[in-house]
């Protein structure tokens, strides 16, 4: 397999005719460099540095980068992590589909980026993958409609539902199954101007394809998600929603790699290690 670099990973698809990326988008990251913490604009393999948060309406900032000289982290600034579990009929098998959609909490700290390791617990036993579309809220939701999310949601990005099955079964919620540090890699890049109904989703597992649907077969659309998420927790500019996985998910172990791709969007790339204590 050809390892893509990380500029080439974000950049990948932006050049493939008959793809959303061919519309007009906007990629917003977020990076670290020389120990500061920045917005930016990502144009080719430069990223045009913002003065201020993306949330807040940024203002360019004049200065530019080189995509490989930064870090990038992940592209959100959450308070709250909301996920939808069992949200793809791939994924429930013979089981019948909810009234309404099944959610859980992950915790901001699980959130890492593009090319971060998702760290493997010295205790964990069953670490699995889930490829996953994430949202960014980019407008204060409170018990909002559906037909009100589109104007909530800021942008998507690849995303990585982290799970320790053992944990899941033995614990009395999914606090450590779902939130341990690392277990949310999300980016590269938040992307405004896709339509995120119609979104196709891969998963690779040190290269080979392992799951591939679209969130038009979410059992509980995006927008359905978010209005629903609203009447219970308000969300707030940078709060993150992870949509649900498809299909089967196996285990991974340090040294292996997961890719997220949405198509248009971007691909995310994580590898695994070992936690040393």
């Amino acid at each position: 397999m050809k390892v893509i670099s990380c500029a080439a990973a974000v950049l990948l698809l932006s050049a493939l005719p008959g793809t959303t990326a061919a519309q007009t988008l906007t990629r917003y990251v977020k990076y670290e460099t020389g120990g500061r913490i920045a917005w930016g604009v990502l144009d080719g393999e430069t990223v045009r540095e913002l003065q201020g948060n993306v949330f807040d309406g940024a203002k360019p900032g004049g200065r530019t980068l080189k995509l490989a000289d930064v870090k990038l982290l992940a592209p959100a600034d959450a308070k709250k992590v909301v996920a939808a579990g069992l949200n793809y009929r791939s994924h429930i098998g013979e089981q019948s589909p909810a009234k309404y959609v099944g959610l859980f909490a992950k915790l901001p700290t699980s959130l890492v980026g593009h090319g971060a390791d998702i760290v493997y617990p010295a205790d964990a036993t069953t670490l699995h993958y889930e490829a996953e579309v994430c949202l960014v809220i980019g407008k204060r939701a409170r018990n909002i409609t559906e037909a009100q999310v589109k104007e909530h949601v800021f942008g998507v990005t690849p995303c990585n539902d982290v799970s320790e099955r053992a944990w899941q079964k033995a614990d009395l919620q999914w606090f450590r199954a779902k939130g341990s540090d690392t277990f949310g890699p999300m980016g590269p890049a938040l992307v405004r101007g896709v339509d995120y109904n119609k979104l196709k989703l891969i998963g690779r597992h040190n290269g080979k394809v392992v799951q591939e649907s679209s969130t038009e077969m979410l059992i509980f659309s995006i927008d359905n998600i978010v209005s629903y998420v609203s009447r219970y927790v308000t969300l707030e500019p940078g709060d993150v929603i992870f949509t649900g996985t498809p299909g089967t998910t196996q285990a991974m172990k340090p040294g292996d790699t997961y890719e997220v791709e949405i198509e248009g969007v971007g691909v995310l790339r994580n590898t695994v290690v070992a936690e040393r204590r």
